[in-house]
């Protein structure tokens, strides 16, 4: 059966070895580094990005650009011996749309002082999962994890019962509770846990720095330190934490840095 659902899955997605490029924040920029020997290190705002080989065995750097970044001239930077060597590029400026939404718990807006220590808190474990690297090369195949309609584009601009609040970082996709949910590519579960604004959460590690994060589940059925395959059921869709009604939240990181999910699902899917 599993089988079965990847081959639909990568049918659907048009799987490819690399994400789609978008120099816009929120984007990908894709920086080719040629033929070498061993793995070259790239930093990208004192960070450490994937790279891996394209289909032609050349390293490519695959960096994250934060929604916060500033459109115009950017550079990354090749380890070369003891020299940095600059990899320039643009960013390109992308207006996102506003979304407003309504949330009849007023504690999910406006947290009480016990609702702010405990968010602190999961602001720790969600730092400490993003601070995780670990030298595997990471498969960037992805397969949609859930089937489903898209409810809410990433990087939207929110505003819950009209006050302003960060931008959307993953994308939304509605599906009736109970839907299974399933890893879009191998990984180690970092963290499943019950989180104030995102209800119950799970955070795979795909290697180097490539980290995937799912919301309001109904449940998850893997735990912290768990190996998973592709295809693997890791939760149930479901509407916990802040919602409007049953989805998933699906959130994939670079380099610490929030992107958007639709790049990993080929060209037809990006916003």
């Amino acid at each position: 059966m599993r089988l079965l659902f990847l081959t639909l899955l990568l049918t659907m997605t048009g799987a490819h070895a690399l994400p789609v490029s978008d120099a816009v924040p929120g984007g990908i920029v894709l920086l080719p580094l040629g033929d070498a020997p061993q793995r070259p290190e790239v930093e990208f705002m004192d960070r450490k990005t994937t790279v891996i080989q394209n289909g032609d065995k050349e390293w490519v750097a695959v960096i994250g650009l934060p929604l916060s970044l500033e459109v115009g001239e950017h550079a990354a930077y090749l380890q070369n011996g003891k020299d940095r060597v600059p990899l320039n590029f643009a960013v390109n400026k992308k207006q996102y749309e506003t979304q407003h939404l309504t949330i009849k718990n007023k504690r999910k807006v406006e947290p009480n002082k016990e609702d702010l220590d405990r968010i602190w808190a999961e602001r720790k474990k969600k730092k400490k999962a993003l601070n995780t690297w670990e030298e595997v090369p990471p498969d960037l195949e992805f397969v949609i994890p859930v089937e489903g309609r898209t409810s809410s584009q990433f990087g939207l601009r929110r505003y819950f019962n009209g006050k302003p609040r960060n931008p959307h970082g993953g994308l939304d996709i509605a599906a009736p509770e109970g839907t299974p949910i399933h890893a879009p590519a191998d990984g180690t579960v970092l963290l499943a846990d019950d989180f104030f604004f995102s209800g119950n959460v799970v955070y795979l590690d795909h290697g180097q720095g490539v980290i995937t994060y799912y919301a309001h589940l109904q449940k998850h059925v893997v735990e912290a330190g768990d190996n998973v395959k592709k295809g693997d059921v890791i939760g149930l869709v479901g509407m916990t934490g802040r919602v409007t009604g049953p989805h998933l939240h699906w959130g994939v990181y670079l380099n610490k840095a929030a992107v958007n999910p639709s790049l990993f699902l080929g060209e037809n899917n990006t916003q």
